[in-house]
């Protein structure tokens, strides 16, 4: 192979990509360059040859910085760049394999440089990085020295207190308006989170630790100096950035200060997959990308999609045309099809789960493995229903993303006050639930379950235990709730919605977001309704925890097969052959937590176009059109019925078949009647009632 035929299997948008400032192209060129990478068009490929493309022309690997935003990114793009290169420059007996010695992530190309230069700008070069865990302890330690967390009103955790400070460190932006942005309850510790963050970063500086964001923010302040700037960027003749849509303003602070001029930057990424800003990434960073530098940037955009069918593409494209501010590209493939994407209207969550595993056992069925299918949601709560549908027919899953539903602390809490109270021997469940209470600790928790352990008749035993003083309220509340649940002849899931009710203010004190969790809880009720009673429901989790659990604590075999559950963020940059997105009805996608400002909107809009974009052939839309209001669940079968997601108004309806699944809500109601209101049952007037 010579080394111009090296780029034959290269399309033409790729080409051009790969072959801008070349030294053998007419323009000599080499001004910033960004690639626009629509979804499953080669981007991975496109830089690794146009790394590879820089070493044939002769640039040193040891002058070239290639920054992405995983190890595993990394070195899959050393891995192809090398390939590349073996297959050129082995036969010509030129580098046969090739290392790219400053090819990493931001934050470990970003410790490297601190340790290079450490006693240059007063650091102790043997400085220890803490990971996540270590940084809340030590900011918790903090927090206690400044006798924060004795307020009378509850301060945010250590936590939340370190997602705070991080997103100030990330975006740059003070805290006044982090707090007011991303953290408007706890806007009103203003004053003492900068005490405490001041605290945290004088116990840092006197321990010789740093912190994940410090990499990054010590580089940012090293490279102000343009001293140290001119040296660290003399260091490379190129540099490369991956995702360049995932970049927060630190990190792009740090790229247009090694190189003000733009020479020799290359930054490849879509800016309709920004879907992180809840990790303070901006999309800005990449739309306004052209226009950093004194020269503009070259654009070129991929367009060739090597995933998906062109139906799929086309409803894709539709999608997130509709955004107002965008690279424009219309994504275009040689996979033809007949089949269009599809709207499935189905009665309600009940429905959407039967549905969904009816259609990944018939794909199945048809030849297409589990793992080739996947099932993604806006939030991880979504699946709950899903999950146990797919327990119940023996469907191996496993689930990326967030915690599992069954496994969140706040639904384990509310299990174990039902099981304790099922069987006051259980120990593990017994602890859990006392340890709510404020004013217990393990000692005294330990003490009620050895006493009722040890005795005949357990349940007597713990309505008699006496309490430390400051924990009789909520003891006794406690007490209450256990003997109405110790009536076996209680109705079900009624004993169910009062655990749920003590629970409330617990879960109120113990979570900053409480809010979100409380919607899990409500998904509970409603799944404990599918169970004749107390005792099927708890015996049929406990006895399915692997998979109702997605296989955390057993997970299938390599060598099974398994169907893939993922929320929509954990699913960027993979593809399935089949892929049903669950809940495309406003107040999901777009999420209800996510309309406060347009950005976030726009942010919305992307995640659905993510999620559509990861399928290869198969692609349904999830439309359940009624949801439990959570208010009135204690009250009975109280909906509220649910809009198709505005992100697909009908204007463009014509890129998607409207399907309904057979329910008899839905076979009345037709897919022409999607989002509209229902004639029903007034089952608000119970609650009406108790009101007047």
């Amino acid at each position: 192979m010579s080394e111009a035929d090296y780029l034959s299997t290269l399309n033409a948008e790729q080409r051009q990509a790969v072959q801008y400032g070349a030294r053998d192209c007419a323009s000599s060129e080499n001004g910033p360059l960004l690639i626009i990478a629509g979804a499953g068009t080669g981007k991975t490929n496109t830089l690794a040859y146009r790394v590879a493309r820089l070493v044939v022309d002769g640039d040193d690997p040891a002058r070239i910085l290639l920054l992405t935003f995983s190890r595993r990114a990394a070195m899959e793009l050393e891995r192809r760049v090398g390939e590349v290169l073996g297959r050129v420059l082995k036969p010509l007996s030129r580098m046969p394999h090739v290392k790219l010695p400053w090819a990493g992530t931001f934050h470990s190309v970003g410790a490297r440089l601190l340790r290079e230069y450490a006693e240059r700008i007063g650091l102790n070069a043997a400085f220890s990085i803490l990971d996540r865990g270590d940084a809340e302890d030590l900011l918790a330690l903090v927090r206690h020295d400044l006798r924060l967390s004795t307020t009378k009103e509850r301060f945010p955790s250590k936590a939340t207190c370190l997602g705070i400070y991080s997103h100030v460190i990330n975006s740059q932006l003070p805290v006044d308006r982090v707090l007011a942005h991303a953290f408007p309850a706890h806007a009103h510790w203003e004053t003492e989170l900068k005490r405490l963050f001041a605290a945290y970063v004088a116990a840092k500086q006197e321990q010789n630790v740093l912190d994940y964001d410090d990499l990054l923010l010590h580089c940012a302040s090293m490279v102000d100096d343009p001293e140290f700037a001119s040296d660290i960027g003399g260091r490379f003749d190129h540099i490369l950035v991956d995702e360049y849509q995932d970049t927060n303003r630190l990190q792009a602070s740090l790229l247009l200060a090694l190189k003000p001029d733009g020479k020799g930057v290359t930054v490849v990424g879509d800016d309709a997959q920004s879907i992180y800003s809840f990790r303070a990434a901006t999309v800005r960073n990449i739309l306004e990308f052209p226009e950093s530098f004194a020269v503009r940037a070259r654009v070129v955009t991929l367009e060739r999609n090597y995933r998906s069918t062109q139906p799929i593409l086309d409803a894709a494209n539709a999608v997130i045309g509709l955004a107002p501010e965008r690279f424009a590209k219309n994504l275009r493939s040689e996979r033809c099809s007949s089949r269009k994407p599809r709207l499935v209207s189905v009665a309600d969550g009940g429905d959407q789960a039967r549905y969904v595993a009816d259609r990944v056992l018939e794909h199945r069925e048809s030849g297409i493995a589990l793992q080739s299918q996947a099932v993604l949601f806006r939030s991880s709560s979504h699946s709950a229903e899903v999950e146990l549908e797919l327990a119940r027919r023996g469907i191996p899953f496993v689930k990326y993303g967030g915690l599992k539903f069954l496994e969140a602390s706040h639904v384990k809490d509310v299990l174990s006050v039902l099981r304790w109270a099922d069987n006051p021997r259980n120990r593990m469940a017994g602890f859990r639930g006392v340890s709510l209470l404020p004013g217990i600790g393990p000692a005294t928790a330990g003490r009620v379950l050895d006493a009722a352990i040890a005795a005949p008749d357990p349940a007597s035993v713990i309505q008699a235990f006496r309490m430390p003083a400051a924990a009789e309220t909520d003891w006794a509340a406690l007490l209450a709730l256990l003997r109405g649940l110790g009536d076996r002849n209680g109705e079900w899931p009624a004993d169910l919605d009062c655990v749920v009710q003590w629970y409330a203010p617990h879960l109120e004190r113990i979570h900053e977001d409480a809010h979100v969790r409380r919607r899990d809880l409500v998904q509970l009720l409603e799944i404990a309704t599918t169970y004749p009673s107390r005792e099927r429901f708890l015996t049929e989790l406990t006895l399915d925890p692997p998979e109702a659990a997605s296989d955390e604590a057993g997970p299938p075999r390599r060598d099974d097969d398994y169907l893939i559950l993922s929320t929509i963020h954990s699913a960027k940059g993979q593809e399935w052959k089949s892929v049903h997105v669950l809940n495309v009805v406003d107040g999901c996608i777009p999420s209800d937590m996510a309309t406060g400002t347009s950005a976030e909107i726009e942010e919305e809009r992307r995640l659905l176009y993510v999620a559509m974009t990861r399928a290869k052939d198969h692609l349904e839309l999830m439309l359940p059109l009624r949801f439990y209001i959570e208010r009135q669940a204690r009250f009975g079968d109280a909906h509220v019925y649910a809009q198709r997601t505005r992100f697909i108004p009908d204007a463009i309806g014509g890129f998607f078949e409207s399907d309904a699944w057979p329910s008899r809500m839905v076979a009345e109601r037709g897919p022409a009647d999607l989002g509209k209101p229902v004639a029903t049952l007034d089952v608000a007037a119970r609650a009406r009632a108790l009101w007047q």
